[in-house]
């Protein structure tokens, strides 16, 4: 079947149901790149900001962070920038400051993959909607003409095209659900990495904290 050939035979609906696929296409490729866990926590990063905690180097890790590209990076800005500009507030205020932070980023990662997982929804529905169309015009001019003769040749065929709307929505919707639940898995992998990451960061910072504490109390 030709393009020309699927508009027709669909009707006004072969153009949603033809952005739905460019859209799903398109997502399905952006998170195939970009879902992946350089973006979200990356070994570099932790190994960085190992080192620079220890020798309490904040200012130097913040400089780290601005230049990363990824989720605990990010997390990890937000808490030194609340610390740093703080510098009276405890631990545990410091802490919840970057369990917020996570929980946004995790959020926005759970809220990209969303959208495919409503293109499988609604491709179905829009597929539903135009072979309800197509069968209420068939049905109509049934009600004209009658169903004898030649007559029958023309409801087959009125059917067949309104039934193409239902498998055009199904063959939309299907593969957008499943890579939806393939990337809704490979997000809370990740998102289960991001706070290890996090914990393992906040458990060193923690230790620099008592230092600090002790330090003062015995000056």
């Amino acid at each position: 079947m030709t393009f020309d050939g699927f508009i027709r035979r669909t009707g006004v609906m072969a153009y949603p149901l033809i952005g739905l696929s460019m859209v799903a296409f398109f997502m399905i490729v952006l998170f195939t790149l970009t879902i992946r866990q350089g973006t979200v926590v990356s070994d570099a990063f932790m190994n960085s900001a190992d080192a620079l905690i220890r020798k309490q180097d904040y200012l130097g890790l913040l400089a780290v962070c601005n230049r990363r590209n990824e989720c605990i990076a990010r997390v990890t800005a937000k808490t030194l920038d609340f610390a740093t500009r703080n510098p009276t507030a405890s631990f545990e205020e410091v802490k919840e400051v970057t369990e917020a932070e996570g929980n946004r980023q995790s959020s926005l990662l759970l809220a990209r993959i969303a959208y495919l997982g409503d293109v499988g929804a609604v491709a179905p529905m829009l597929g539903l909607l135009g072979t309800t169309l197509g069968m209420i015009t068939t049905f109509h001019e049934i009600s004209g003409k009658g169903v004898g003769g030649s007559n029958q040749l023309g409801l087959a065929q009125g059917v067949s095209e309104a039934l193409l709307c239902t498998a055009s929505g199904l063959v939309i919707g299907i593969p957008s659900l499943i890579f939806y639940a393939i990337f809704r898995g490979k997000v809370n992998r990740l998102i289960s990495e991001m706070e290890a990451a996090t914990t393992h960061l906040m458990a060193l910072l923690a230790v620099q904290y008592k230092r600090a504490a002790r330090a003062a109390a015995s000056a």
